[in-house]
């Protein structure tokens, strides 16, 4: 049987709250991308924890990826397996951003809620890195800066890679670092009711 960890919204809310000041100080996004759909609540979240008095609120774009599927051979609904291709099911709004030229030279932070074998991540970061140069290369200036954060880091060995220069200069974040159990969100819940109530049944046994 799987083992699932039950994560509510207060617990997302403060993982943000305590990641925040980090990213302020090493990272000080000017932008975030979100990967859908699991990455939109953690965006938002960290938007309030981010703003600098006086500074307007930080733009947050969105892309849709999918990589997951559901186990064939599964019971259980809830459960599913990481698939082998990415699929790109939406890209940036260029209407908002004007065009792929205002992203040059910014400091993008991409938030997803799980980094599990990584491929998720290390397509939205080549592709964005990709689509970023090409505009860099007609307009000029400075090359973009690409960070990540996720709620849960699952230590196991992944299929994807990022950035050696990410990784190594400080520019990926984990809230948390976690086995490789099943992780329940609260937006992901048809009972938001039962699955606090899991939550909480697993605090009190020491889960």
């Amino acid at each position: 049987m799987v083992q699932k960890i039950y994560v509510t919204y207060n617990d997302v809310h403060k993982l943000c709250q305590e990641a925040a000041p980090k990213l302020l100080e090493t990272v000080n996004p000017q932008l975030m991308i979100a990967i859908g759909g699991g990455g939109y609540v953690p965006a938002r979240i960290l938007r309030s924890f981010l703003k600098r008095p006086g500074n307007p609120n930080i733009p947050i774009q969105a892309i849709g990826l999918s990589l997951y599927e559901q186990l064939p051979t599964s019971t259980d609904a809830d459960v599913e397996e990481a698939g082998t291709k990415v699929t790109r099911t939406q890209w940036l709004d260029l209407t908002a951003l004007g065009s792929m030229g205002s992203l040059v030279g910014k400091r993008i932070l991409i938030v997803d809620e799980v980094d599990d074998t990584r491929t998720t991540l290390e397509y939205a970061v080549k592709e964005l890195e990709k689509d970023v140069e090409l505009a860099r290369e007609k307009f000029g200036g400075e090359k973009a800066q690409f960070s990540v954060f996720v709620l849960h880091n699952k230590d196991k060995q992944k299929k994807g890679t990022l950035p050696t220069d990410m990784t190594e200069n400080g520019r990926y974040f984990a809230a948390r670092t976690v086995g490789d159990e099943w992780i329940c969100y609260p937006w992901e819940a048809i009972d938001i009711d039962e699955h606090d109530n899991n939550a909480a049944v697993a605090v009190q046994n020491g889960q």
